[in-house]
Formats: structure tokens, C-alpha cells, sequence
């Protein structure tokens, strides 16, 4: 590879020599390499093509739809190479500039013809590339096509209700023929190993077995206590314990069971002890063993039964316990139905026994999610009994539509809808072992980047001393970290959910089923109750984004900033507002009425709101004024006309002001805007009080400044800083009248300091003999009387 890629580098510098010559030696070895890419890919093509004439099973399928997306990825490469290639030869076209009716030099035209011919060349190539990712893609729609029919078949297929006779002597019919099929090829096992045993003892088969039966069951128990115990000595952060230690279980829990079956298939392989018809289903028995111990490990991680210290999900010990011997059950039958189905396919079994068998599993589905759902429902009723806490209305919502889908299945399997009823149920398990698995891994996630990106961790404090980052730039960033791995982490989740089954098939089969109810269009906007449930859907599903979104955003986003509470405040109005709008716009979209639509409704609408709700806008622009210049915070100390008193709340119309008799005055958004407004605490948190007095000019003024900052630094509510302050105003009418001032730490502090400190000056006065007051008044008449004039 690394060859290869020096010989493409010399091959592009040789394009760009100016000899005649040089562009033929250069184009040749490429475009050959290039070449063998496409003809590999064509290869490929045609080889899954020819494999589709056959019937071809579920992994068969699987395995031709990969190798014909590779096939189309690489033309589509190798076409965009060779696309690079044309634009350097149509540089070097151009730079020879356009060709003479006579008259060229004989060099000239020999460049430009090998040029022309290179170019030639290469146009085929990156035609012959694209009509192979076009064919590719034929073939991919093809595959998925015939798998989405395989499971229509399978899911509406109807057998005999087993509640009918007709089922049972279907069954009783078929029964001498699968009898006959198993009896042979356990004969062909117990032949295979009477052959084994008579060439010697099998001590190879013996070893696969003891070597199986030690990793399962006591390196595993090893492995998994010192690995905890390293995680115990190893990570300082106990979250971080206890998330390595859930993901270190559930490796652990996979492995010994893959590893434990490998090492005994391949001790009966090595002793000569399977026939050729076993070695598929030997092969299934080791998949089988390596998921049935992933569904047991990852939901054991999760409860944690046995060791509730190091508990991640936040269940009781209770609820630990009573859900504990469900998940080993679940994973036995998950065991038994991949093996039953590995085994029916084996044996050919008839179409009854299949169904019988499809039957019986999905029986053991019902009752065990069944018993799962009553006793989750016992914990939340003696929950809501103690009244340790409330459960989530989500919660409920879940547990609720599990028991329609329980329902459904048990309907389907008594009318005889074995196959759908059986996807049903397997389907809600597969969520639950997923979503325990993605719990796990997401908690572990934030735990890690939470601990690592920490402003006091040791890789945190190292950024912001050679960096020079502020601290909260670090919390801020394993915040956001920790929130784009988790999305990513739900997104691929979410396309792992029907992976067991096909979600292609899924999506195709749903899609062919929308098509049962179209509806009717107007204005190119289809209306149907299909595309009214789509909108809906998508609509609850944008709010649930939202809602989520804004969870993380209060609780773990703004609080890792710098910004006060008036600050997360309009940051989270502004997103939630935001959020809304989009998922708005997304449900609309998925109705088919698309932005243009949106933004020709509004102009239409334009008229009212200018009459109607011109109000109800002017408020709502003036609060995003309000959240986006933030004049006035939540917290303040504001007064609006003659009410004073603190802002508690800013919302888009309105904002919310408690009074000191504690009442709420609402305030429209628009009078903060539009009218005066005083805000106490704006520019500084500090408040002050200011007293004001006269003394007589015979008092010593020295002395009456003197105790006024004695009563100042003597309350404990005025601050040092800024000191206190006395001034003699002015003097007149024989009175000295003094102005002091003094700063407590908020506005509502300054009252009650000026108080205490008018009650100490009096008392200080009063001992010192100084008289405080106002002004005497002197009444001068000046004139006659108009009485006296009358007489």
C-alpha cells in the first residue's frame, strides 16, 4: 500500500513536467492501479449477482449486501481519483491553448494528442466506475427488497390457532418426518463419536472441555475480582470506579463464555468428534453462548445485585434482587431461540414444527416480560406505598406500552401469527439488553470526561497553567465532550435496535404497509391519517430532543460556566424557545409542508399579529431585549414607577417582580423597555445610606464628625470598604448641617443600617448634650394689617 501510494505521488509530480513525453509515462501505472480497482469491484458485482440466482439464507444475505456496498464505495472512489486526474489534463490542455487550424509544431501536437488520448482513457474509467456504484446500488435495493419480502413472509404468515384442532394434527403429521430427520443426525453425531472413540480416548475433546469449564467458571470469577480490584487501588474518582468496573463485568461476562465455547467446539473438532453436519451448528453454539452471556453480564452490570456499592442505575436492593433472576432467564432464552432456530434450519424441519417452535418461544417471551412488567409493577406500588419517591411519567408511559405490545403478541399467537408474534417480543427484549448496554456505556462516558476535564483534576489543572484556560473553559469542555459522545452513542444505538432483525427490512416492510393508507393531497401537502400520526410522532419525539436537551443544558452545561443565575437564565429560555420552534418546524416537515410553505404562512399572518397581537409581540420582542442585553438580571433590585423590589423571574412576555409585602407585580416586558426604570443593583451589588443633620454652630464639629463614624464602623452591616464619610454641607442660620455617608453589601441592607444608625446618634447625642433638629422658623410681618387699613 505504501508503495503504491509513493508510485500515485511520482506519478501526480510527473503530470506536472512540461516534456511531451512525461504525461504518457505518468497516466500509464495509475490509471492501470485504477483500473484493477474497478475491475476487483466489477468482479465482486457480478460474483453477488450470480449468487442471487440461487435461494440464499438470512446471513448469506447479509454478507453479499456488505460485499456489494464495498464494491460500490470503491468505484465511487476510484471514479473521484480519476476525476482529479481529468482536471490536471484539462489544465494542461488549457495551458497549450486552442488548437491551430495550421501552422502547430510538430512537439506541440504530439503533447496535445497524448493528452487528448490520456483524457479519453480516463473519461471511460470514470464512466465505466459509475455505471458500476450504479449497478451496485440496483443490486444493494435488490437485496433489501428481497429480505423486506422474506420478512413479510415470515410476519404474515398464519398457521392454525394452537387453540384449533387443525393445529395439532398439522403437527401430529409432520411429526414422523422430523422425527426421522433428528433421529439421523444425532446418529450421525453418535457415529462420529464412536469412530473417535475408537482410535483412542479423545483426550484433545477432553482438554477443549476442561479448558472451557475453567474460563467459565473460575478465571472468570478471578478476572472479574482483580480487575475490580485494580479499579479499587487504580482510579481515584469513585464514579470512575464504579463505570469501568459495569463495563469491565459486562467484557468479562462476553468473553469467558465466547472463549469457554470456542476452546470446547474446538476440542471436539481437534478429536475428530463432529460430523460435517454439525460444524454450522457447533459455529451457532458458540454465537449463541457469546450473546446469551452479553445479555446476562450487561444487565447484571446494571442491577449490580450482589454488590450495591458499586451500583450505577439507581434502583433499590429490593428492586436489584426481585429483576436479577429474570435477566438469567432471558438470557437462557435467548440461548435456546437462536439454537432452536440454528437447529430447524439444520434439520430441515417441516413448516409446522418451525411454527411450533416459534410458538413455544414466544410463549416463554410472553410469560417472562409478562412477570417482569407485574413485578416492576409491585416495586412501583410499594414505592408510591412508602413514599420513598415519585416515578417518572415516562417510566410509566414505557411500562404501559410494553403491556399493549405483551397483548398484541398474545393475540397474535393465539389467532396463529407465530412469526410476528414472536419479532414482537424479541424486539422489546433486544431494547432492553440494548438499552441497559447504552446506559452503561453513557454513564461511563460522562463519568470519564467529567473526571479527566475537571478544573481541579491533574490533566485540568496542567491545561490551565501551560495553557493559561480559565477553569470553567475545562468543565465546560468535558460537559461538551461527554454530551456529543453520548448522542453518538444513542444515534448508533438507535441504528443497533433492529440490526438483529433486519432494519432495512423493517423500514421497507413499514413502508410498503404506509402505502395501505395514503390519504389524499392538498396544496401538495399529503393528508392522510398515516402522515397525521408521522407529524405527530415526529412532533413528540422533537419535544422529548428538546426536553432532554434542555436537561442537560440546566444541569450540566450552565452550571460548568461562569454565568450568574440571570445569565443561564435567558441562555436557557433562548434554547428552550429555540428548540421548540425546531421541532415545530420538523413535525411540519415531516408532513411535507417544507420551509417556503412555513415562511408564506407567516407573511400571511403577518397582517393579524400587526393588528391583533401587536401587544403580544412587542412584549415578546422586548423580552428577548431584555434576555439578550439583560438590563435588568433576575435578582435585582429594580423600581418600576413607585413599587420597588427584586426580580424573580424573566419570561418572553412578562417578567415577574416580588414586592416587599412579598406579592408579585408582572411587569410586561415592553414598560421595561419603553419607560424608566431604576435598577438599584446594575452596576454595583453595593447599597448606601446616606444621614443628614444640624448642630448648633457652637458644637464642636470635629466631635460630631468623630461620632458619626464611630456609629458607622460600630454596625456591623456598613463595610469598611468603601470607608465611611462625613461633610459639613453648609452653615447657615447659625446651624452646621452635616451630610454623611456609608455602603452596606446590597441595596436591601441600607434600611435597616440607616435605623440602627439614626438610634445610636440620638443616644450618642443625647449624652454628649448636642442638639440635633431642624432649622427654626421666624415669622417677620412687614406691613399694615389689612384690617388696619379698612379702619
Amino acid at each position: 500500500m505504501l508503495a503504491k501510494r509513493l508510485a500515485l505521488m511520482f506519478v501526480m509530480f510527473a503530470l506536472l513536467m512540461p516534456a511531451a513525453a512525461t504525461p504518457v509515462l505518468a497516466q500509464s501505472e495509475p490509471l492501470a492501479a485504477l483500473s484493477q480497482d474497478l475491475a476487483a469491484a466489477e468482479s465482486d458485482i457480478r460474483s453477488v449477482d450470480r449468487s442471487m440466482d440461487a435461494r440464499m439464507s438470512d446471513s448469506d444475505q447479509k454478507l453479499a449486501w456488505a460485499k456489494v456496498l464495498a464494491a460500490k464505495s470503491s468505484a465511487t472512489d476510484t471514479s473521484a481519483k480519476l476525476q482529479e486526474q481529468i482536471t490536471l489534463l484539462d489544465a494542461k490542455l488549457e495551458g497549450l491553448g486552442p488548437q491551430p487550424s495550421s501552422g502547430e509544431a510538430p512537439d506541440i501536437q504530439r503533447q496535445r494528442a497524448s493528452l487528448a488520448k490520456q483524457r479519453s482513457a480516463i473519461d471511460s474509467a470514470i464512466k465505466r466506475g459509475n455505471l458500476l456504484a450504479v449497478e451496485a446500488q440496483q443490486l444493494a435495493d435488490e437485496i433489501s427488497e428481497s429480505q423486506a419480502q422474506e420478512l413479510g413472509e415470515k410476519l404474515s404468515t398464519r398457521s392454525p390457532s394452537p387453540l384449533a384442532p387443525g393445529f395439532w394434527s398439522a403437527l401430529a403429521h409432520a411429526w414422523p418426518r422430523d422425527s426421522r430427520r433428528a433421529a439421523m443426525f444425532v446418529q450421525q453425531g453418535r457415529s462420529q463419536i464412536a469412530y473417535s472413540f475408537d482410535h483412542g480416548t479423545p483426550w484433545l475433546a477432553l482438554l477443549g472441555l476442561i479448558v472451557g469449564f475453567l474460563i467459565l467458571v473460575p478465571l472468570r470469577s478471578f478476572v472479574r475480582s482483580t480487575g475490580r480490584k485494580m479499579l479499587t487501588e487504580g482510579f481515584p474518582a469513585r464514579s470512575v470506579r464504579r463505570s469501568a468496573n459495569a463495563l469491565w463485568r459486562v467484557l468479562v461476562g462476553t468473553l469467558a463464555p465466547l472463549l469457554a465455547g470456542l476452546a470446547f467446539v474446538q476440542g471436539l473438532r481437534w478429536a475428530s468428534m463432529v460430523p460435517p453436519s454439525w460444524n454450522a451448528l457447533l459455529g451457532t453454539f458458540v454465537a449463541a453462548a457469546a450473546f446469551s452471556g452479553f445479555t446476562m453480564s450487561v444487565l447484571g452490570a446494571l442491577l449490580m445485585r450482589s454488590q450495591p456499592s458499586w451500583r450505577i442505575a439507581r434502583l433499590s436492593d429490593q428492586a436489584a434482587s426481585r429483576l436479577r433472576p429474570y435477566t438469567i432467564v432471558l438470557g437462557c432464552l435467548a440461548f435456546c431461540a437462536i439454537m432452536s432456530n440454528a437447529l430447524n434450519l439444520t434439520l430441515g424441519t417441516s413448516a409446522t414444527a418451525t411454527a411450533c417452535t416459534q410458538a413455544i418461544l414466544a410463549l416463554c417471551h410472553i410469560l417472562l416480560i409478562g412477570a417482569s412488567l407485574v413485578t416492576l409493577g409491585r416495586l412501583r406500588s410499594a414505592q408510591a406505598s412508602e413514599g420513598s419517591g415519585q416515578v417518572a411519567a415516562g417510566l410509566g408511559l414505557v411500562n404501559l406500552l410494553a403491556w399493549v405490545a405483551v397483548g398484541g403478541a398474545f393475540l397474535a399467537l393465539l389467532t396463529g401469527y407465530f412469526g410476528f408474534s414472536l419479532f414482537v417480543l424479541q424486539m422489546i427484549a433486544w431494547a432492553v439488553v440494548l438499552g441497559a448496554g447504552v446506559y452503561l456505556l453513557m454513564a461511563a462516558i460522562d463519568d470519564v470526561a467529567s473526571t479527566v476535564f475537571d478544573r481541579s483534576s491533574p490533566f485540568g489543572d496542567a491545561l490551565v497553567r501551560s495553557l493559561g484556560l480559565r477553569g470553567s473553559a475545562i468543565d465546560q469542555f468535558g460537559v461538551l465532550l461527554s454530551g456529543i459522545l453520548r448522542v453518538t452513542v444513542v444515534i448508533l444505538a438507535l441504528g443497533m435496535l433492529l440490526s438483529p432483525f433486519g432494519a432495512g427490512n423493517v423500514d421497507s416492510l413499514f413502508g410498503r404497509l404506509g402505502l395501505l393508507a395514503q390519504g389524499f393531497e392538498v396544496g401538495g401537502v399529503s393528508v392522510s391519517p398515516g402522515a397525521l400520526v408521522r407529524g405527530g410522532l415526529v412532533l413528540f419525539v422533537g419535544l422529548a430532543l428538546v426536553r432532554a436537551f434542555m436537561r442537560w443544558l440546566d444541569h450540566r452545561y450552565l452550571p460548568a460556566t461562569d454565568l450568574d443565575g440571570s445569565g443561564r437564565n435567558s441562555v436557557s429560555l433562548v434554547a428552550r424557545y429555540v428548540g421548540v420552534a425546531l421541532a415545530v418546524i420538523w413535525g411540519l416537515a415531516s408532513l411535507g409542508i417544507g420551509v417556503e410553505r412555513i415562511a408564506i404562512l407567516l407573511s400571511a399572518l403577518s397582517v393579524g399579529i400587526g393588528f391583533g397581537l401587536q401587544a403580544i409581540t412587542q412584549n415578546f420582542v422586548s423580552g428577548l431585549i431584555l434576555l439578550a442585553e439583560r438590563p435588568i438580571k433576575i435578582g435585582d433590585l429594580v423600581r418600576v414607577g413607585t413599587d420597588e423590589g427584586d426580580v424573580k423571574r424573566i419570561s418572553v412576555r412578562s417578567t415577574e417582580i416580588e414586592l416587599a409585602d412579598h406579592s408579585t407585580l408582572i411587569v410586561p416586558n415592553s414598560e421595561l423597555i419603553t419607560k424608566t426604570v431604576l435598577n438599584k443593583t446594575l452596576a454595583s451589588p453595593l447599597g448606601r445610606l446616606q444621614i443628614q443633620f444640624s448642630v448648633p454652630i457652637d458644637v464642636d464639629a470635629d466631635a460630631v464628625r468623630k461620632i458619626v463614624l464611630e456609629t458607622y464602623a460600630a454596625e456591623e452591616s456598613v463595610l469598611s470598604e468603601p470607608a465611611p464619610s462625613v461633610f459639613i454641607d453648609s452653615i447657615a442660620d447659625g446651624r452646621i448641617f452635616f451630610n454623611s455617608f456609608a455602603h452596606v453589601a446590597t441595596p436591601r441592607a441600607a434600611y435597616g443600617a440607616r435605623s440602627n444608625s439614626f438610634a445610636t446618634l440620638l443616644r450618642r447625642f443625647r449624652q454628649d448634650g448636642i442638639a440635633i433638629g431642624t432649622v427654626p422658623q421666624r415669622l417677620e410681618l412687614v406691613g399694615a394689617l389689612p384690617g388696619d387699613r379698612d379702619s
